[in-house]
Order: C-alpha cells, then structure tokens, then sequence
C-alpha cells in the first residue's frame, strides 16, 4: 500500500520555528540596518558640504566675501546655495546653513553647519552618534556628538 504524501500542510512546530528564526533575524539585522542608514545620511551631508564649500569659495573669488544662507535667505544670491542634504527638503535628514565662522567676519571666514533632523527635513532623523556636522573655509571639520571620527 502506497503512502500519500499531504501537500501545503505546515504542523504549528514547523511554524514556531520560522517565527522564532524570523525574530531572531529581525533583533539582530534592524539595529544594523538603522545604523548603515545613519552612516549613509551623513556621509549624503558631507558630500554636500563639500560641494557647497567649493561653491561658496568661487562665490568668495568673484565677491571678495563669503555668504551666509540658510533655508530662510531672501538675497536672491544666498538662495543659489542648496540648505538641504538629500535631493530635495522633504527627502533631506539634515538642514544646512552657512554663516561666518565664530568670532570671524563673513569675509574672512564661513562655516556651514549641517544640522540634524529639523522641522524642515526629515524630523524623525536622528543621529546620536555625530550630531551637527560642521565644515569651516579654514578646513577644520567637527561634529557635536560624542563620536571622535564622524567625518572620515
């Protein structure tokens, strides 16, 4: 006598075990993936930081000044200079603005400083790790969160 085999059944044993694997997987690669996000989003910032220096230092070659822009800027020449990171504001996880750099004349010195999940880009982006990524003209690069290497 031939045995049947039954097909599509799955015992609740066989189930437990695909559920518990699943939770398994689930706890140890979502902490990962958020975290490469993170890493992803902020290197996005810094690269446009990088960009944005360049532009503010041939704007500095022709005007024999630096400016200052932020998301708020009416000069039409500040709203050239882009004060999101990502490719448009509702997509952005930092907003960025460009000031003079502390204690310095706008002519002399600007930082732009990219900050983190403000009401104008993403709110719900955080990064605990480096916090507001700062670029200055003089080429110092620093970070507010406890993270020693942010920009590297």
């Amino acid at each position: 006598m031939m045995r049947r085999q039954q097909g599509g059944s799955v015992s609740a044993i066989e189930l437990m075990v695909v559920l518990g694997i699943t939770a398994v997987l689930s706890t140890v690669a979502l902490p990962s993936y958020r975290e490469q996000v993170v890493r992803l989003r902020r290197a996005e910032a810094q690269a446009v930081l990088l960009s944005l220096m360049q532009q503010q230092e041939r704007y500095a070659s022709r005007h024999n000044t630096f400016i200052a822009f932020s998301a708020d800027s009416t000069d039409a020449d500040a709203q050239q200079f882009r004060w999101w990171s990502g490719k448009d504001p509702a997509a952005s996880a930092y907003e960025i603005e460009g000031k003079a750099c502390d204690g310095e004349q706008i002519s002399a010195c600007i930082q732009l400083l990219a900050k983190p999940g403000t009401h104008r880009v993403d709110p719900q982006f955080k990064d605990p790790e480096c916090g507001q990524l700062t670029l200055t003209s003089t080429g110092d690069r620093q970070a507010l969160g406890p993270a020693q290497r942010c920009w590297q």
